[in-house]
């Protein structure tokens, strides 16, 4: 029956024993599958802006600085969600 001592002896001080090689691999995994996760949502969540609802944005923007009254605004957004369907 071997002890702690011997096995620090025998093997050295970063001998951890078994089953501690397992820690580097799972810990880069959980990293990358964070980094993923992050990057997944923040897409998600800014999609609009480049997506399907950058036709309204565009068109919001026009009716907030006055290029075009409220009547054009909800004519072109009507023929805008017509279209995306």
């Amino acid at each position: 029956m071997s002890t702690a001592a011997d096995v620090v002896s025998h093997y050295g001080p970063y001998a951890g024993g078994p089953g501690w090689w397992i820690i580097f691999p799972i810990a880069w995994f959980l990293l990358i599958a964070t980094a993923i996760f992050v990057f997944a949502v923040r897409g998600r969540r800014y999609r609009w802006r480049y997506g399907q609802f950058a036709g309204e944005q565009k068109l919001g923007e026009l009716y907030a600085t006055g290029e075009i009254d409220e009547q054009e605004y909800h004519s072109r957004l009507n023929t805008l969600r017509q279209s995306q369907r």
